[in-house]
């Protein structure tokens, strides 16, 4: 259909499905100039209640922060309807579990402080700091690899082995299985989009979670000093964790480990590589490289929208009145982008100051691993412009194929020399 005649709230779902191929921040900038709350189709078809999509920065701050007015789990909204058509299955024979309900990430109250609780002492911003020598090592490995080559696919030679081998190492994942996890969580990826599930991914999910199952149950049997010996023993003496919640904790840490942190670090390089002036910058400074890596994640960051969030109550939203029930679709990338708080906002400026931006999420979800993000995004750039000064794209600009992918925008390959 002709983009002309599709409504712009269309046009961002489509891009969000991964189907178009349209510029989303174009769609975005026009989505945002269009009203800050906007109605959308609903995703499950239901006709009880709408569906909203939020595209500017205070609207989203105030449903993400609203730990009252709204939740992830509509399962917990007692109001007709909602129940029978928003709730997620729960199979906790299935081991596809972190799609399930059984994650931390579909929970609200009580069940999601136990279960990030246990694993919040692990992500402090002190101890991913302590991390860095070590991501420092794993970065100088990759690109030993590669330096007398003089070219490499950034994402497969270093924005995907990096941060997989550091989460994988915090967790107790061997080596050897790396890249299996790394295929299973990349098909996934590519795999799931807003309305939209590839036949294949099932198997994947399945693979995935038969995995996590038998990882745990080898520390069960050997445990190490590792996260998920450190899980297994909670669940076993303390009775805090189910055997469904602790394969769903797992699958999840290992599959948002690096994910988003890869497109990070890919994406993040293809930009700089588009504003030179930028990029030169961040050569001649190295001290800037943090505050790049907050502009990168304003101006471009991993993921495009967070998990949906039900009305728990009938309230407004931007003279927009929302009904108990219904479901709010919040497009970060939007909001990132906001004319209202950011000067120049379609503009890379490594040397913004950012009070704010909605990269990791924000409120009682925001991203467990923001700190982990960030430490291996300032070692990974930092390292990869000192030794290799000269990167630049192998092939032509246009050649550089972008791929929507679970809500997210990504790169399969960059090939660069240096």
């Amino acid at each position: 259909m002709d983009q002309s005649h599709e409504s712009v709230q269309t046009r961002v779902l489509s891009i969000l499905s991964g189907r178009s191929e349209e510029d989303p921040f174009a769609a975005f900038a026009e989505a945002r100039a269009k009203g800050p709350v906007l109605p959308i189709p609903h995703p499950m078809g239901s006709e009880d209640h709408n569906a909203w999509m939020v595209t500017r920065m205070d609207e989203a701050v105030q449903v993400l922060k609203d730990k009252k007015g709204f939740t992830v789990d509509p399962a917990s909204i007692e109001a007709e309807g909602v129940r029978e058509n928003l709730s997620v299955t729960e199979d906790s024979s299935s081991p596809d579990t972190f799609f399930t309900g059984k994650s931390m990430l579909f929970v609200d109250g009580f069940d999601h402080r136990r279960l990030r609780t246990l694993v919040s002492k692990a992500f402090t911003p002190k101890y991913m700091e302590s991390l860095r020598p070590r991501v420092q090592e794993i970065s100088d490995e990759l690109l030993d690899k590669v330096e007398s080559n003089g070219e490499m696919d950034l994402v497969k030679d270093y924005a995907y082995p990096l941060p997989i081998n550091v989460i994988s190492e915090m967790l107790g994942v061997p080596e050897a299985d790396r890249e299996k996890l790394q295929m299973w969580s990349s098909a996934i990826a590519k795999g799931l989009g807003w309305g939209r599930q590839d036949p294949e991914v099932a198997e994947h999910l399945n693979q995935f979670g038969e995995y996590t199952k038998q990882l745990v149950d080898s520390k069960r049997e050997s445990p190490a000093d590792d996260l998920i010996s450190s899980l297994v023993t909670i669940e076993e003496e303390e009775d805090r964790l189910s055997e469904s919640e602790l394969i769903s904790m797992i699958t999840l840490l290992i599959f948002a480990g690096h994910e988003t942190t890869s497109n990070l670090i890919a994406t993040g390089t293809m930009e700089l590589l588009d504003h030179p002036e930028e990029l030169e910058k961040v050569k001649e400074d190295p001290g800037l490289v943090p505050s790049a890596v907050e502009e990168l994640l304003r101006f471009n960051g991993p993921s495009t929208s967070v998990g949906p969030r039900y009305a728990t109550q009938d309230t407004e939203i931007a003279g927009q009145q929302i009904a108990k029930g219904d479901m709010i679709l919040i497009i970060v990338k939007a909001a990132n982008r906001d004319e209202e708080k950011f000067t120049e906002a379609e503009d890379l400026e490594i040397e913004r100051s950012i009070d704010r931006h909605l990269a990791f999420g924000q409120g009682l979800h925001m991203c467990l691993g923001a700190p982990l993000a960030r430490v291996e995004g300032d070692v990974a750039f930092s390292n990869l412009f000192r030794r290799m000064p000269n990167l630049q794209l192998k092939y032509s600009r246009g050649e550089v194929e972008w791929n929507y992918a679970l809500s997210s925008q990504g790169l399969d390959s960059l090939p660069v020399t240096f």
